[in-house]
């Protein structure tokens, strides 16, 4: 089942995958732990029927484009970012949808890389003698789904680490004030980012400095009702039930030390849901083990918004897929508290290095998505 290469597909081709990939990114806030999907239903180079899954549960993108084509789907050609599930589950299956409309062609972004569906969906529609092509547009179809992915290849989510800094790498004061460095623009854009997000995560010391919501609070981003999971690292559980995201819609997940079980009483009557892990040997919290947890619990992107110690760690032990950082063009000076804590470096070859994957002003400061990217030995 290969893919079709580029030149197979024409411009309406093209043009036809973009709009599928925008209606998909209609459900970038809701269809957790669900990957984003848009559809199209074309007759020539007319769009007859347009659908995109908006939550879990809820009718998938085909079905939905497939009702709003009605009899025109016949002998249509069907656009979809992803390839069509075949299998039973919140759902029927959308091959047999596609199969039952008489579809003549469907032309797929992305195979699903969920196990259950890798290349299934698309050796029934064959077998059902529907044309199919796939890998069109594919990069940006994968990177919409880019936890999604990660999860169902890895069993654990994306990780996406989240920095507020100075042009000096400084992320607060000596003596912890930190609000605001960056302004109102890269702020609301933070807000997108949690509402995108399966779960936010932080660490204690955090938590006792800010005590932070954690929550989505502009009102123009539409979430049906979800919130993303509050996710707090506490070996010691000194979390204290008064904290202020405990008073908020949604769950608040506490990973402590095992031996602390016991003392997770008070939390739990405040509704936290409180798991033991182990610990590292300096006493922290094991930081794949609360990754691996986290993807049982289906989380496909987990944006940390954290101190420069756990931030660190995270880069560190290069668990982080994607960096992203909020430059102000402010200075604060060597003695104000550093963007990671990482150990220290005597060769310039054990440095982190990352590649800029986009740019952004927003306001007077400039974001940056950065991604991990192997050490060139030796280069100046």
């Amino acid at each position: 089942m290969p893919l079709a290469l580029p030149d197979m597909f024409t411009e309406l081709d093209h043009q036809m995958m973009r709009r599928a990939l925008e209606l998909a990114a209609l459900g970038r806030y809701t269809t957790h732990p669900n990957p984003r999907v848009g559809c199209l239903v074309v007759q020539g180079d007319r769009i007859v029927g347009e659908g995109w899954h908006r939550r879990a549960g809820e009718p998938h993108a085909e079905p939905i484009a497939l009702q709003a084509a009605g009899e025109a789907a016949r002998g249509a050609t069907v656009y979809v970012t992803l390839e069509p599930h075949g299998f039973h589950g919140k759902t029927p299956p959308c091959t047999q949808a596609l199969i039952r409309a008489g579809v003549k062609k469907a032309v797929c972004g992305t195979l699903d890389p969920n196990p259950q569906v890798h290349g299934d969906g698309v050796r029934q529609l064959q077998e059902a003698g529907i044309e199919v092509a796939t890998g069109l547009l594919e990069v940006e179809a994968r990177e919409l789904n880019a936890g999604f992915e990660k999860r169902m290849r890895t069993g654990r989510p994306r990780v996406i680490v989240k920095i507020a800094t100075s042009l000096d790498g400084r992320v607060a004061l000596a003596n912890g004030a930190s609000r605001w460095i960056t302004g109102a623009e890269a702020r609301a854009d933070v807000q997108r980012l949690r509402a995108e997000a399966s779960a936010v995560l932080t660490g204690i010391d955090t938590v006792l400095a800010d005590d932070p919501q954690l929550t989505v609070r502009d009102p123009g981003i539409d979430m049906l009702g979800r919130q993303p999971l509050r996710v707090v690292l506490d070996s010691k559980l000194r979390l204290p039930p008064t904290a202020r995201m405990l008073k908020e819609v949604g769950e608040t997940l506490v990973f402590t030390a095992a031996s602390r079980l016991t003392e997770a009483t008070a939390l739990e009557r405040v509704g936290a849901t409180v798991l033991g892990v182990s610990l590292e040997s300096q006493g922290r919290i094991d930081l794949e083990a609360v990754l691996e947890a986290l993807g049982r619990r289906q989380c496909n992107d987990v944006l940390v918004e954290a101190g420069s110690t756990l931030a660190g760690r995270l880069l560190e032990l290069g668990l982080a897929d994607e960096l992203i950082v909020y430059v102000a063009p402010i200075l604060l000076g060597p003695d104000a508290r550093p963007m990671a804590q990482l150990p220290r470096l005597d060769r310039l070859d054990d440095r982190l290095q990352f590649g800029l994957r986009r740019s952004q002003s927003l306001g007077a400061d400039l974001k940056l998505v950065l991604v991990p990217v192997p050490v060139t030995a030796g280069r100046d």
